[in-house]
């Protein structure tokens, strides 16, 4: 179900979502939709089912961004995301800011490191596109079904974009992700995930798979370095003391993927070494990261 609460002017931005995991409740604030958790002091409405008509809403309104609240789950944050996304409308979660940001402590640094990531990134594109260009060959003999995978994730200041990556498991894996990971504690990984198909067992251990991340790179959505990319399924079940990291740019690599990777899956333990590696950010630290990944790499450390 979805709520409207009576202060709220428009009225375009209703119609029934049986997707929504939760019920949820609309405000609109200076050309902003803030999606809440349900309010029940709010006037009720029947619940949306339908993501074309949310979509041709959005793209006739004057909604500049869309804000959602975490409290409306996994299934109401993609359902928004994916409408937001057709819309062409950016989707946000709804965090507090964060004041203790490198890019807001030390700008110009910051400003430094981003003109280094997209130079670096174009760079192993043209590099990597050889072996790149073989992978795809190798995935459309081995494994038939689109080449690239997109997923919903958490980016710079909560922003939802799709992370690119070489497709490593059978076709409509994502719809069995529940399924297969049941009520697991910490990070949804799982080393014998019966979805992933031999050829992208192999192109896992050696994060193969995560090269066409250099794309998010250039488009600005992610860095060679900083912390975890989030999925909803793991942002939902961050502690709300520590969700003010989904303000961070997200990296390729970092602390987790070199210190800890698939061998630390504790929530926790992850988002409080990302803030550790926020708190004492440096240039020379990325540059430290970068090379410690490559022997990491090289021996499919903790990769499944």
């Amino acid at each position: 179900m979805i709520y409207l609460p009576q202060h709220l002017k428009t009225n375009y931005l209703i119609q029934p979502i049986e997707s929504c995991a939760a019920a949820c409740t609309l405000r609109w604030r200076q050309r902003k939709l803030v999606v809440h958790g349900a309010d029940e002091t709010a006037t009720l409405l029947p619940s949306l089912h339908d993501q074309e008509w949310l979509t041709n809403c959005l793209q006739r309104s004057p909604v500049a961004l869309v804000k959602l609240d975490l409290a409306i789950g996994e299934t109401g944050l993609k359902f928004w995301a994916n409408s937001c996304h057709q819309a062409k409308k950016p989707a946000y979660l709804r965090l507090c800011s964060t004041p203790n940001l490198p890019q807001k402590l030390r700008p110009w640094n910051w400003q430094l490191k981003r003109v280094i990531d997209w130079i670096a990134a174009a760079i192993l594109l043209v590099l990597l596109s050889p072996l790149m260009l073989s992978l795809a060959a190798l995935m459309f003999v081995l494994s038939p079904g689109p080449i690239f995978f997109g997923q919903w994730r958490v980016g710079e200041r909560g922003k939802l974009f799709k992370i690119i990556k070489f497709r490593t498991m059978v076709v409509g894996a994502e719809h069995l992700h529940h399924q297969v990971m049941g009520n697991q504690a910490g990070l949804h990984k799982l080393k014998h995930d019966p979805r992933v198909t031999p050829l992208g067992y192999w192109m896992r251990k050696y994060s193969l798979d995560e090269l066409p991340q250099l794309f998010n790179v250039l488009l600005g959505e992610m860095s060679l370095v900083g912390p975890r990319p989030w999925a909803l399924y793991d942002a939902v079940r961050i502690s709300p003391d520590l969700r003010l990291r989904l303000n961070a740019l997200p990296g390729i690599t970092g602390a987790w993927q070199v210190q800890g990777r698939s061998t630390v899956l504790d929530l926790n333990a992850v988002n409080c070494g990302d803030l550790s590696y926020l708190n004492s950010w440096s240039i020379r630290q990325d540059f430290k990261f970068l090379l410690m990944t490559i022997p990491k790499v090289l021996s499919g450390f903790g990769a499944y």
